[in-house]
């Protein structure tokens, strides 16, 4: 009989207990490993895959994980998320913020670069602390993505088009 494989929340609570007995932050793990605070979050929630060089990386800077822990991580992640999240406060208010000024970020992507959206796959995020001019704290979220145009679609850059005319 197969050993069951593990669920996605078994492994992502494993990997937290790992952090969380280490005594690190997210910026900790980061700077060991040359990884943004977010993606750090991001492999140890199950939403990213550990590429083969940062292992190493990852495992010093975390030294409780385990042999299966990497392999786990290294495996391509199912990227999804528990929609009661977004009962969360932070949650919540981070997609307020979105679709509140969404439509005006649009407008000046469009504006800067033409008919076309930011990538989510070729993407950077990381959250930082500032002071702001009050002296209170500010929080910063940086979001990097590529910029991917909108293309016209012709029937002559289809490939499936093009093999089913050779036939």
């Amino acid at each position: 009989m197969e050993p069951e494989t593990p669920t996605k929340a078994h492994v992502v609570s494993s990997l937290m207990s790992v952090k969380r007995n280490s005594g690190k932050t997210f910026g900790q793990i980061a700077s060991d490993t040359g990884l943004t605070n977010v993606y750090v979050a991001q492999l140890l929630r199950r939403q990213a895959q550990l590429k083969a060089d940062t292992a190493p990386k990852l495992r010093a800077s975390l030294p409780g994980l385990t042999d299966t822990h990497i392999q786990q991580m290294m495996e391509p992640p199912l990227r999804s998320y528990d929609p009661s999240i977004l009962q969360d406060p932070t949650v919540y208010r981070l997609n307020e913020a979105v679709m509140h000024f969404g439509e005006s970020i649009k407008e000046i992507i469009n504006e800067e670069f033409g008919d076309g959206i930011m990538s989510a796959i070729d993407f950077f995020c990381s959250v930082d602390k500032v002071k702001g001019v009050d002296g209170k704290d500010r929080v910063v979220l940086t979001f990097d993505g590529k910029y991917l145009p909108h293309t016209e679609h012709k029937v002559e850059h289809m490939v499936s088009r093009l093999n089913l005319q050779k036939d």
